[in-house]
């Protein structure tokens, strides 16, 4: 689980450090908004899963809804924000935004993302 773990954390990081902010306006705010709050949800799953041994009677059903949750989060930005991205940034653009994407990705993956999880849990991230 602490691999998977990583690289939700990962993913949630970028997004909301690189992405999120770059490709905010009036088209896709709403969408922001929302994926930032199903960033959140997930946080609080994995902040529990990493709390409790495998073993514990709750660590199956938390794990199936957090699945449910990255699939619906995932087939939302790629049905809905990517086509609205897409028409509003260039290609060059979104080429760069991917290479600080997956510079940071990689920056991140060093330590254990994971284990900043727990401290965000709070509030959903800001989109600025």
């Amino acid at each position: 689980f602490e691999k998977l773990a990583d690289a939700l954390a990962v993913h949630a990081a970028i997004e909301e450090q690189h992405f999120y902010p770059a490709t905010k306006d009036d088209r896709t705010e709403e969408l922001l908004q929302e994926a930032v709050e199903e960033h959140l949800s997930a946080k609080r799953l994995i902040a529990d899963l990493l709390d409790m041994p495998p073993s514990d009677a709750q660590f199956d059903a938390k794990v199936k809804v957090l699945k449910e949750q990255v699939e619906h989060h995932i087939e939302e930005e790629e049905g809905e924000l990517f086509p609205k991205v897409k028409k509003a940034h260039g290609a060059q653009e979104l080429e760069d935004l991917g290479a600080l994407m997956e510079a940071t990705a990689e920056e991140l993956l060093q330590s254990e993302p994971r284990s900043q999880v727990p401290l965000e849990t709070g509030a959903a991230a800001p989109i600025d």
